[in-house]
């Protein structure tokens, strides 16, 4: 049961989020309507999420918001995942002095918060979800760069990559054919989880007003209209905060999952427990 519920159920919520990520275009909304009659009114028949502040569909909003953190997931995690694998596995090759300027810079970095300093950069660059790619992206790059790092400092003594090097093969072409493809686990499973926090910061950013503006639906800027109205309309809250939280712990479940299955220590019995 716990197995399934880790990789089934977190598997079909986040393939539905998807789905209705990249087919809401496809589908008849109207998010932005304004129905002054249905303020504020409860779920029912007409709307199975109700209505928000100014009469909107809350269900249309939801789904238009589930594209933009989607969108924003991808690309973030996406830039990051390439700028930081490169960085971290071309300086940690070469080694040198651009191997220590590396971890000078990444160091620098770590040494802010992350959400503060992506918080900092949003407010610098101006509300809009272009902006938001970009802060975060200059935030998020930094774990895979040193995740990869170390990748390349354990992998670079193989047998494989000595033999590879010794048969004359440019740098370049040991990264890519001997040192990738057995990085590619571990930054999978770290892109999984970035995957979640992207999702958590997007929606941090757009309550705070440095997402996406009116009137683009974000799931961060529907739970701040909503905590006005807790009293009297609590689904203006409830319906965007449990969409977050399903697919923030789908996430999160799924990436456990690929690290158990993908840790050569635990494959020996499909991923139930270490060997002994």
């Amino acid at each position: 049961m716990r197995y399934w519920l880790a990789g089934s159920v977190p598997v079909t919520l986040l393939i539905l989020w998807a789905l209705l990520s990249m087919g809401a275009h496809y589908l008849p909304l109207q998010p932005d309507v304004i129905h002054l009659q249905e303020i504020l009114s409860a779920p029912g028949n007409d709307a199975w999420l109700g209505y928000d502040d100014l009469g909107r569909d809350v269900l249309d909003r939801l789904i238009v918001g589930a594209r933009t953190s989607f969108l924003v997931s991808v690309w973030v995690v996406g830039l990051s995942l390439l700028v930081g694998t490169l960085l971290g596995t071309a300086t940690a090759y070469h080694g040198g002095w651009w191997d220590r300027l590396a971890v000078l810079v990444v160091d620098v970095f770590l040494a802010f918060p992350g959400i503060l300093l992506a918080i900092a950069l949003a407010g610098l660059l101006g509300p809009g979800i272009s902006n938001v790619v970009i802060a975060l992206t200059t935030v998020g790059w930094v774990g895979y760069a040193r995740l990869s790092r170390a990748q390349v400092l354990s992998l670079r003594h193989r047998e494989h990559v000595q033999a590879a090097e010794a048969l004359g093969n440019t740098k370049w072409r040991i990264i890519r054919k001997h040192l990738l493809p057995l990085m590619a686990a571990p930054l999978i499973v770290e892109a999984t989880f970035g995957i979640a926090a992207v999702v958590i910061a997007e929606a941090g950013l757009s309550f705070l007003g440095l997402g996406v503006q009116p009137p683009e639906a974000s799931w961060g800027a529907m739970i701040r209209d909503g905590t006005r109205y807790m009293l009297v309309a609590p689904h203006m809250v409830l319906a965007p905060g449990v969409a977050l939280f399903a697919v923030v712990l789908s996430v999160n479940l799924l990436g456990d999952r690929l690290r158990d299955t993908l840790d050569i220590r635990l494959s020996g019995n499909n991923g139930s427990q270490p060997w002994k």
